[in-house]
């Protein structure tokens, strides 16, 4: 789902740089102002995990420049927080494209914006709004699963969406999103099945990192 440099025009790379470093800008204000020292060894796991995950590249017929991949955004947003975690993800897509040439520097913000900020962000709501549909364990994983899910389908659909403004893709708009969203529908559901089995784990051996999270009553307000 990177996008090398070469891909965006100069409008579209211009516009997503310039949301993500608003958008992270604001993040990291408000988390300077909240931020628990205990996190910090907790994000820098996460910023582990997440890069890991991202190393699994799974071509994409007629694109050879973008692949697919897991991304562990709302994993990290469950854990540390929304805010926190676009930090974290921004950290880790930052890491990656200046030392792995994984992703381009031009277009950095873009990757950013689609898989770091909009999906986690985007997944995080997800998950706060139906996990207080019930308080049951099959309630809440559903949740953690479609959240997951959403993440990777929403990342992959901005990005087919920018290389499509772009124009730089020699392929017919059906052809793009199909071939975009066919590959991380699939990927999605991994990753749903990756995170609902991570999530149930730590809240079986470590429910303290969990304990930011109120439980959920229906109707009831989520904890940011």
């Amino acid at each position: 789902m990177h996008i090398p440099d070469g891909l965006l025009s100069t409008p579209v790379w211009i516009a997503t740089d310039g949301v993500s470093v608003a958008a992270l800008g604001y993040s990291l204000k408000r988390v300077n102002k909240r931020l628990d020292p205990v996190k910090v060894p907790l994000m820098a796991v996460m910023a582990a995990f997440v890069f890991a995950a991202q190393m699994i590249n799974i071509p994409i017929p007629g694109l050879p420049k973008v692949s697919g991949h897991p991304l562990g955004g709302l994993l990290t947003a469950v854990l540390l927080g929304p805010l926190e975690a676009t930090l974290v993800m921004a950290a880790v897509f930052v890491v990656q494209a200046l030392l792995f040439q994984d992703g381009g520097i031009v277009v950095m913000g873009a990757n950013i914006l689609n898989m770091g900020l909009a999906a986690t962000l985007g997944a995080y709501a997800v998950y706060a709004c139906l996990r207080r549909l019930s308080a049951s364990p099959f309630v809440q994983s559903a949740a953690v699963f479609v959240a997951a899910w959403f993440s990777v389908f929403l990342g992959a659909t901005l990005t087919a969406t920018e290389l499509w403004l772009s124009g730089t893709v020699p392929m017919s708009p059906a052809v793009l999103f199909g071939a975009m969203l066919t590959i991380h529908a699939l990927i999605g559901i991994a990753e749903g099945v990756v995170t609902v089995a991570a999530v149930r784990v730590i809240a079986g051996s470590r429910p303290d990192l969990l304990s930011h999270l109120a439980r959920p009553a229906p109707g009831g307000a989520d904890t940011p």
